[in-house]
């Protein structure tokens, strides 16, 4: 497959949806790639699973993109591009994702931590230590293609937080960004998935133009986009299904009711 992060634009497009069917654009949502056998939260997928899951995409027409560019295109009417999201900043992201994203020619979202800088995952109290991506490795990845967004300072839950705490968590995590990558992110990702209208109001005064939840639910919008979880045992029938559950979740106009998730969400932890 061609590594150019531009090849989709070859892809022959599918059928555009109708104003009736048409929903909010897909996003995915993965943590570590690597060895899942010791993974009690479920957000480990190997490299081959990774692989297996983007050939899946390929043979339905449909491209993995960043999220910046699923918007952008998404709003231009453009159909068949699926928002391939890395939560967390895991170092493994670039030696196990990178290379089987560049083999399909697809690019991604990394939601990264810069204030843990070559830190490990010391949030969850279960399971394996792992590596997160350094400040060099960070400059590195940028320069690949991918597009960094933030996932806060040191992944704590901004809901939990005093206001001036909050700010900094969403301000000073784009700053660092910035200063690492050389351009301000679009993107932020609220760690646990918790939200609420006060972290919301932070990430959009921020200066970000997007924002990733999990499932939302009222609080869905430009700052609270709904994701779908992958996980190692998602193949062909399981993503099939999970991509008809968003697709009737989230049909435009529709808004999802419900309580705001105030736990861990879609059986992961971020």
């Amino acid at each position: 497959m061609a590594s150019d992060p531009s090849a989709y634009l070859a892809v022959p497009r599918p059928a555009r949806l109708s104003p009736a069917t048409d929903s909010r654009p897909w996003i995915w949502t993965y943590h570590s790639v690597g060895d899942p056998s010791d993974d009690p939260y479920g957000i480990t997928v190997s490299p081959e699973r990774l692989d297996t899951q983007l050939a899946w995409l390929r043979s339905r027409r449909m491209v993995g993109v960043s999220v910046g560019t699923l918007l952008r295109e998404h709003a231009g009417g453009r159909r068949g591009l699926v928002g391939l999201t890395f939560d967390d900043g895991y170092a493994d992201f670039v030696d196990a994702a990178l290379p089987v994203l560049r083999r399909y020619g697809f690019t991604a979202t990394v939601f990264v931590l810069p204030g843990r800088d070559g830190g490990t995952n010391e949030w969850d109290p279960e399971g394996p230590r792992k590596p997160l991506l350094t400040h060099t490795q960070i400059r590195r990845l940028a320069d690949t293609g991918m597009e960094i967004g933030s996932h806060g300072l040191r992944h704590r839950d901004l809901t939990a937080l005093p206001d001036e705490e909050v700010h900094a968590e969403t301000r000073r995590s784009r700053e660092l960004v910035r200063e690492l990558t050389g351009t301000a992110p679009e993107g932020f990702c609220h760690p646990y998935g918790y939200a609420d209208q006060r972290v919301l109001d932070s990430v959009r005064e921020a200066g970000y133009v997007y924002g990733c939840a999990l499932q939302p639910g009222p609080l869905v919008g430009d700052f609270a986009l709904p994701r779908t979880h992958v996980s190692h045992a998602d193949q062909g029938l399981r993503l099939r299904a999970k991509e008809l559950r968003h697709h009737m979740r989230h049909r435009a106009g529709r808004t999802p009711s419900g309580p705001v998730p105030s736990g861990p969400l879609a059986g992961a932890r971020r």
